[in-house]
């Protein structure tokens, strides 16, 4: 496996400035990076994951993210090592906003590691996307609430199309 390919994964259910902080400051760090939008079966999506894939391929491009070549995929079989395993990617890439985010990840690098060998590294967000999350995204544009400050332009005009009804 090579340290040079990483995998940044999320459920990006809708992209936030945050995740494009974490992708960007990522892709200054690796030759390959693999956005992966994964289902997560403990939260009850928003968006279906093509239109996720789509989102974030229009803020990856709108973003003007330098540094890596930038793959977006997605993954709902299986375990996400096994992702890992199949582009040659040593690294898991995990945005962490606080301490709650550390007691939730670090488990999951641990058997990630002890798996497959594929390590996971933490990047802490940029202050001002600190408090941001997907969930507070989804409830604020659920009640017509003003996502613009939180999205990238691409995520925010969706969004201000009505899709917010799915």
């Amino acid at each position: 496996m090579s340290n040079r390919i990483a995998v940044v994964p999320g459920s990006f259910d809708p992209p936030t400035l945050g995740h494009l902080d974490v992708i960007r400051r990522a892709a200054s760090l690796y030759d390959q990076l693999h956005v992966l939008v994964v289902h997560n079966p403990g939260k009850e999506a928003m968006l279906p994951i093509a239109q996720r894939l789509a989102l974030l391929e229009q803020s990856i491009a709108e973003g003007e993210i330098e540094g890596a070549e930038i793959v977006v995929a997605s993954w709902s079989m299986g375990l996400l090592v096994d992702y890992a395993t199949d582009v040659d990617a040593g690294v898991l890439v995990k945005g962490i906003r606080s301490q709650v985010d550390v007691a939730y990840e670090t488990p999951m690098a641990i058997v990630n590691r002890h798996l497959a060998h594929v390590e996971t590294v933490f990047l802490l967000p940029d202050p001002a996307h600190a408090l941001v999350s997907s969930s507070l995204v989804r409830q604020v544009a659920a009640l017509g609430g003003d996502v613009s400050p939180f999205v990238p332009p691409a995520v925010a005009r969706f969004l201000d199309t009505g899709a917010r009804e799915l």
